[in-house]
C-alpha cells in the first residue's frame, strides 16, 4: 500500500532520536545591494533618532523579499535550503516575506532557523500554489530534530492537495490557510514529535500519522485523522470530541486568553507590525474580516542587526523605540531591558541573543502588554542565574486588562556549545500567558554532558494568574518545570527527563526517586492542567527509576485533566504519575500511564 493512504497501517512510535547532528555553519546568501552591519564597539552609546523604514527598506541581507514578478524564487529558495537542510548548530538565519498577490509552482522546502511569512493582513493576501514543506530526508526519515522554523499569514493551495509540514519542538503554525489536507508526518511515517498549530485554518483534515503529541489553538480544521499519545485542541472549530486516552485526545471549548503573535506586514509600500487584540473565550480564526487590533509603522521600531551592542539597544529602547530583530546572532555583554508598557520584540529569522559573560538575556519590567516573540535565547558559556526575566521578583501588578505575552520565544543550553543556566525562564508578572515555547536543554551537539551543559531548572513561574498554552519544557538537571504562582493555567505540556543522567543517585530529590517533569508548589491552593505528558528515556542508566512525572499538594483546588507518563523503550520507569496516584510504566514497552483526572 503506499505509505501515503490514510488507510495504511501506522507504526508503533519509537523512542526520540538522540543522535547528534551538528552541521557546520553555511555561508549567507546576500541580497544585492545590501550589507551586513558592522559591529557597534562604542563603549558610550549615541542618542539614535527613530529608522524609518518605508517601502522595502533595508531589514538586512537575511531577511529576502519577493513579489509574484521576482525572478528565479525557486532557485532562491532552493539555494537556502540547501544550506540550512541540515545546519542544526550553524549560524545561517533567515526571513522569507511574501509580498501580497499569487505565487504559482513553488515548493518551498523550509529548513533549520529559516521562516516564511506573508506580507498580507490576512493570509489570504498571498497565495501560494505549491507546497511550503518540511521533510526528513536529511535524517533518514526521522523528523524527532526538525526544529526550529515557522511558516505564518499564508494562503497555501497544495500541489497534490496535502500539504507536509513534518516538525518537532519550536516550528510554530501560525495565521495559515491550507486549502487541502496538512499532513504533519515525514514520508514513510518515520518517527516526530511536534508541534503547534494556531490561529490557522485547514480546509481538509489534519493527518499527524507518527506524531507523539502536538497542540493545536483557536483554529478551524476540517478533520483530525488519529492520535498517538497526547492531542490537544482549545478553541478550535472542527476539532475531535474529548476522548482521552483512547482516544488520546483533550478538547476545550474555548481559550481562556489569548492573543495572536504581531507580524510584519505591507501597507501600500510601507512595512508595519500588527498587533492583535486580546481575545477571551476565543474559539475559531482571528481573519477573514476586519483586523482587531492596533497598528505600528516600522519608524517606531530600531530594526536591530548582528553586531549591535546590547548597550545601543537599550538605547533605543530607552528612546521609546520598539525592537525589530533581524536574522542573525547577537552577542550581549548585559541584559536587554524592557522598562515601558507595551513595547513590542519581533524577532525575524530565529534571531538568537546569546549573554556572554553570565548576564541574564532580556528582563522585562513590571509593566502592561509587552510582546516578546520569534526569537532564540542561548545559553552561553559561563553560568547565566536565568537566560530571560518576565518581570522581577515580587512583581505584583494587575496585568488582567494588558497582559504581558511571550510567543514563539525559544530557550536553549548547549547543542551549539557549552552553555549554562542555572535556571531558563522566570515568570514574576502577573496574567502573563506564555504561548508556545521550548526550552531545551539540548541532549545532543556540542556541548553536551551531565555537568557540561548543567542547566537545573527550566521555568519558573512565581507570578499569579499565568497562562501557558503550549509548553514544552524538556531534560533539565532537576525541575522542569516549577509553578509557586497561584491560580496558573496550562494547556498542554510536553516533557522529557534528562536521557544522560549518570546513575540514579545524580536525581535523587531527598527521599524521592527524581525531580517531577511539572512541580506546583506546596503552598499554592488554586492551579489547574489539561493535557500534560512527560517521558523518560534514561539512556546512560536505563535502570533509573523516576517516581512521577507530577507533584503537587492534594487539595481541590489543584487539578490535572488527561495526564501521562512513557517509558521510552524501558529505559528507565516511573513507578507513578501524579503523586503517589497512576500506574507504572510497563517495562520494555512504550505504553503510556494515564491518569484521566486529578484528584
Amino acid at each position: 500500500m503506499h505509505p501515503d493512504s490514510p488507510s495504511s497501517r501506522l507504526p508503533a512510535p519509537g523512542r526520540r532520536a538522540v543522535l547528534g547532528a551538528a552541521a557546520a555553519a553555511s555561508a549567507l546568501v546576500a541580497l544585492p545591494g545590501t550589507a551586513s552591519a558592522a559591529p557597534d564597539t562604542r563603549k558610550t552609546p549615541v542618542r539614535r533618532k527613530p529608522r524609518a523604514l518605508p517601502g522595502g527598506g533595508d531589514l538586512g541581507p537575511n531577511v529576502l523579499v519577493f513579489d509574484p514578478a521576482t525572478p528565479n524564487i525557486q532557485g532562491r529558495l532552493d539555494e537556502i535550503f540547501r544550506q540550512q537542510e541540515s545546519a542544526q548548530f550553524g549560524t545561517g538565519r533567515y526571513q522569507l516575506l511574501f509580498k501580497p498577490g499569487t505565487y504559482h509552482g513553488l515548493n518551498a522546502q523550509i529548513g533549520f532557523y529559516t521562516s516564511i511569512s506573508g506580507l498580507g493582513l490576512s493570509p489570504d493576501d498571498t497565495t501560494i500554489n505549491g507546497d511550503i514543506t518540511v521533510d526528513a530526508g536529511w535524517f533518514n526519515g526521522n523528523a524527532t530534530q526538525n526544529f526550529w522554523r515557522s511558516a505564518e499569514n499564508l494562503a497555501v493551495v497544495p500541489v497534490n492537495g496535502t500539504n507536509r509540514w513534518a516538525v518537532s519542538q519550536a516550528a510554530p503554525f501560525r495565521r495559515m490557510h491550507i486549502r487541502g489536507n496538512l499532513n504533519l508526518a515525514p514520508t514513510g511515517y518515520g518517527w516526530s514529535s511536534g508541534g503547534y498549530i494556531a490561529d490557522s485554518r485547514i480546509d481538509g483534515q489534519v493527518q499527524p500519522y507518527s506524531q507523539q503529541q502536538w497542540y493545536t489553538r483557536d483554529s478551524a480544521i476540517g478533520g483530525w485523522l488519529n492520535g498517538v499519545w497526547n492531542m490537544v485542541f482549545s478553541g478550535v472549530e472542527g476539532a475531535p470530541a474529548q476522548g482521552f486516552p483512547n482516544p488520546p485526545y483533550t478538547t476545550l471549548a474555548t481559550t481562556p486568553v489569548s492573543r495572536e503573535k504581531p507580524f510584519l506586514y505591507l501597507s501600500g509600500s510601507e512595512y508595519r507590525v500588527f498587533l492583535p487584540e486580546k481575545r477571551t473565550n476565543a474559539r475559531g480564526v482571528t481573519w477573514g474580516g476586519t483586523p482587531r487590533g492596533t497598528s505600528l509603522p516600522l519608524s517606531r521600531f530600531y530594526v536591530a542587526k548582528p553586531g549591535v551592542s546590547a548597550a545601543t539597544l537599550n538605547q533605543a529602547l530607552a528612546e521609546g523605540l520598539h525592537l525589530l530583530l533581524t536574522p542573525g546572532i547577537y552577542h550581549l555583554d548585559q541584559p536587554v531591558r524592557v522598562d515601558r508598557a507595551g513595547t513590542v520584540v519581533l524577532g525575524l529569522g530565529y534571531a538568537t541573543l546569546i549573554p556572554d559573560n553570565g548576564v541574564t538575556a532580556l528582563k522585562v519590567a513590571d509593566v502592561d502588554g509587552v510582546r516578546l516573540a520569534g526569537f532564540l535565547v542561548d545559553a552561553g558559556p559561563v553560568n547565566s542565574a536565568t537566560l530571560l526575566e518576565i518581570g522581577p521578583r515580587g512583581a505584583s501588578r494587575d496585568h488582567s486588562a494588558n497582559p504581558t505575552t511571550v510567543q514563539d520565544v525559544f530557550v536553549r543550553i548547549g547543542g551549539a556549545g557549552p552553555g549554562k543556566a542555572t535556571t531558563s525562564m522566570v515568570v514574576n508578572s502577573r496574567h502573563t500567558i506564555v504561548d508556545h515555547t521550548w526550552v531545551w536543554r539540548a541532549d545532543h551537539g556540542d556541548g553536551v554532558g551531565w555537568e557540561t551543559n548543567r542547566a537545573d531548572y527550566g521555568v519558573v513561574v512565581n507570578g499569579h494568574d499565568v497562562l501557558a498554552t503550549g509548553l514544552f519544557v524538556e531534560h533539565f538537571n532537576k525541575y522542569d518545570v516549577q509553578w509557586f504562582g497561584e491560580r496558573g493555567r496550562t494547556i498542554f505540556y510536553q516533557n522529557e527527563k534528562a536521557y544522560d543522567a549518570p546513575n540514579q543517585a545524580a536525581i535523587q530529590n531527598g527521599s524521592i526517586k527524581g525531580y517531577a517533569a511539572y512541580r506546583v508548589g506546596d503552598a499554592v491552593t488554586t492551579h489547574e492542567g489539561w493535557g500534560l505528558g512527560s517521558y523518560c528515556y534514561y539512556n546512560v542508566d536505563p535502570g533509573i527509576v523516576q517516581h512521577h512525572g507530577f507533584a503537587a499538594p492534594n487539595r481541590p483546588g489543584v487539578r490535572f485533566h488527561d495526564l501521562l507518563v512513557v517509558s521510552l523503550g524501558g529505559n528507565g520507569q516511573y513507578e507513578r504519575v501524579i503523586n503517589d496516584t497512576g500506574s507504572p510504566t510497563s517495562g520494555t514497552s512504550t505504553v503510556p500511564s494515564t491518569v484521566v483526572s486529578y484528584p
